[in-house]
């Protein structure tokens, strides 16, 4: 810390005193420690949601016919359309609505549409003979366009995570500077998530190996039959609001 040097009113005596900070540095700090809360609240309601250690399973189960090289291919243009669609979410999600003029409830109702389906198909899914899914011959292009969907959208980032987004970024606080505040902590807390989805999808192949076909094969109903009901709450909560504005 800078200190000024005030001589006292006797000789010999010297008194220290804190200097007194510019405006400018405060309001860098400020910004710093706004952008620090954007980025872990960004973060803490975006990974619950989206969600990727639970979504491993149905991931492994959608992929059966892919390669491990594959695989690999795949979890990276995963995390990286799902960074796409959250920032794009948090930034600009309002506007694209508004410009449409779609309202945050349709979007829900729609994508949990999406979600029932997707979690039916994955629970009436069956295995192939052996317990493993069978490494046939598969057209690479074909595996890796499942890229965007349905595995990023709307298995990892789904209705329910980009609603959460949307209304992270319209509650953001308005004042001189946020929009860079707010661009920068959706950029950090949207890699920290897209980040995890990676390293949750590259993994996987190995920890259904540690844990065996059972195992796995238990998970992956458990968690097709909780995306059924998470596609069914976001549906209700969608459906719900657009019945109030009609009672």
């Amino acid at each position: 810390m800078e200190t000024v040097v005030r001589r006292g009113p006797r000789a010999g005596r010297v008194y220290y005193f804190p200097a007194r900070r510019g405006s400018g540095a405060w309001v860098g700090e400020g910004l710093v420690l706004e952008a620090v809360k954007n980025i872990v609240l960004i973060f803490t309601a975006l990974f619950p949601i989206v969600n990727p250690l639970g979504n491993t399973p149905i991931f492994l189960g959608l992929t059966g016919d892919s390669s491990s090289a594959q695989r690999e291919i795949l979890s990276r243009r995963i995390a990286f359309n799902s960074f796409i669609l959250l920032i794009a979410s948090l930034v600009i999600g309002t506007h694209i609505l508004s410009f449409f003029g779609i309202s945050l409830p349709v979007v829900q109702v729609g994508g949990g549409l999406i979600v029932i389906s997707t979690g039916w198909t994955m629970l009436n899914w069956k295995a192939e003979a052996g317990g493993e899914s069978q490494k046939r011959a598969a057209d690479p292009e074909e595996n890796l366009g499942k890229a965007f969907y349905p595995l990023t959208l709307p298995l990892t980032v789904g209705p329910g995570s980009i609603s959460v987004a949307i209304t992270l970024g319209a509650n953001a606080p308005r004042h001189p500077g946020v929009s860079v505040v707010l661009l920068i902590s959706a950029l950090a807390g949207s890699l920290l998530v897209a980040l995890s989805v990676y390293l949750s999808y590259a993994f996987a192949e190995r920890l259904s190996r540690l844990l065996g076909p059972s195992a796995m094969g238990v998970i992956m109903r458990l968690s097709s039959f909780l995306l059924v009901c998470i596609g069914v709450q976001i549906l209700w909560n969608g459906a719900s609001a657009l019945l109030k504005t009609v009672f």
